[in-house]
């Protein structure tokens, strides 16, 4: 194929739609089944395709469609779906699915996320995938495929059945940031069926890149005022394909997706954590068996396995992974090794209920540090990847960068993380899924979090756009 922005990030291949839409999108569906019969993976020879609300994203999941057909395997079409819940029936009915989204991105990129009949495709299964790329197009072919887009929605929405104890989420008025996540309805049906007052806000027809760890950005600027307005006990949401969630208590505070993903294994009795180095850092002392990874689905499916039974996994970004071994009031819960938005969210707000507290006491009791994060925006892989290189290799450029913040130590973990003398920490990552520079902080003060984070940016910016 010839060179474009299509690559494997943390979490499937991304890219620009121009790039991805017709052949493309073809030539990686053909290559990802060509990857199961060669691995022997092909399980009951169906492939699922999904898809978010993203403009490009319907006429892109034809084309994998047309790609399972030409491939000879039985292409069915599950329409628009959370990601999590094309996993769910993937594994359930033992067959591969690709779900069409760009998760968080903007509206002029997209991508496919790959899944095995076992769960979510690996690294290495992405290097089997590009292997077999091929520059040979696939022909149009009249697939028709099946439809089992409200199977996947039903058995998905059947998940959450029972999961909370009595009485659920009785008493809460909950608000929905509804934007363009293809969450929305789903989100609130489980809520409403769980007890809880939905009050849905913000409906957008057009698509909203909404990042979930991007507290910062414009979009969530009038949030804060829905929750007063309406007199919300939380605020929820979405990134577009439901697999990242979002949450903001009733004084109108976010509360970031690790601290969420904490709580769900806390909740569900987790006997191991998996979870990036990206996640809050005093997570050891709250959780058993702490695994930590890289930044990427595929890193925490494979801390999962390392784990074993009864692992619950989850990312800074909220989304959250179940091992095998997890029990609701003793009814096993299915393993679903993939980022799920509303299982989080609902553990949070049914562990408030259950105290008797507000949201934002649950997260006040926990012994956390003080985070945050936001990201650079527009900033090429290969500038990245120069001022990342200058920080490790260049002790002195670091010494002077970090001025008047004196570094005691430094580890080199999927981009680099600093600490500095006053008990901090700051982390600088490049995004594996968009041109941008991610930046983390810590610290035992939320004033120091705040002014860390706000000089960071400023000082990388000046990097990496001179």
């Amino acid at each position: 194929m010839a060179a474009s922005s299509l690559k494997f990030g943390t979490s499937g291949l991304r890219g620009l739609v121009v790039d991805l839409e017709g052949q493309p999108a073809r030539r990686y569906s053909a290559a990802f089944i060509a990857h199961l019969r060669s691995t022997g993976a092909l399980g009951a020879g169906r492939v699922l395709v999904g898809r978010d609300l993203r403009p490009s994203s319907e006429a892109i999941a034809r084309d994998c469609l047309v790609a399972t057909a030409a491939a000879g395997l039985v292409p069915v079409d599950c329409g628009a779906v959370p990601t999590p819940a094309l996993a769910l029936q993937a594994m359930a009915t033992n067959s591969a699915a690709i779900m069409v989204t760009g998760s968080h991105i903007p509206a002029d990129r997209n991508g496919l996320k790959f899944y095995k009949p076992s769960g979510e495709i690996s690294k290495a299964d992405e290097l089997g995938v590009s292997a077999h790329l091929s520059d040979q197009p696939v022909p149009d072919l009249d697939c028709a495929p099946g439809d089992e887009a409200e199977a996947t929605l039903s058995a998905y929405r059947q998940r959450f059945d029972g999961l909370l104890p009595e009485p659920g989420l009785a008493g809460l008025r909950v608000g929905i940031f509804e934007h363009s996540t293809v969450s929305r309805e789903l989100l609130a049906e489980v809520l409403r069926a769980s007890g809880a007052e939905v009050v849905p806000l913000g409906r957008s027809d057009v698509f909203v890149p909404v990042d979930t760890e991007a507290f910062g950005d414009a979009i969530f600027a009038g949030l804060p005022g829905w929750v007063a307005q309406h007199r919300l006990d939380a605020l929820v949401s979405a990134d577009g394909d439901g697999d990242r969630p979002l949450m903001m208590d009733e004084r109108g505070r976010f509360v970031r997706g690790d601290v969420l993903g904490l709580v769900a294994a806390q909740v569900l009795g987790a006997a191991a954590v998996v979870t990036p180095v990206t996640s809050n850092s005093a997570i050891e002392g709250l959780a058993n068996g702490v695994i930590r990874t890289r930044v990427g689905s595929p890193f925490v499916v494979e801390g999962l396995e390392r784990a074993g039974q009864g692992a619950i996994g989850f990312e800074a970004n909220g989304g959250t992974f179940v091992g095998p071994g997890i029990a609701v009031s003793g009814r096993p819960l299915a393993p679903l090794p993939t980022r799920d938005a509303i299982l989080p969210l609902l553990t949070m707000l049914g562990l408030a209920v259950q105290r008797g507290a507000t949201v934002g006491d649950v997260v006040d009791s926990l012994p956390l540090r003080h985070a945050k994060a936001s990201r650079l925006q527009d900033v090429p892989g290969e500038r990245s990847a120069a001022f990342l290189g200058r920080l490790q290799d260049e002790p002195g450029y670091a010494e002077q960068f970090f001025q008047p913040h004196r570094i005691v130590g430094r580890v080199a973990i999927d981009g680099l993380q600093f600490m500095t003398a006053n008990d901090a920490m700051v982390h600088f990552r490049a995004s594996g899924n968009a041109p941008e520079l991610r930046c983390y902080v810590e610290s035992r003060e939320a004033g120091l979090a705040e002014e860390l984070l706000e000089w960071a940016l400023l000082a990388a910016a000046r990097e990496v756009r001179g």
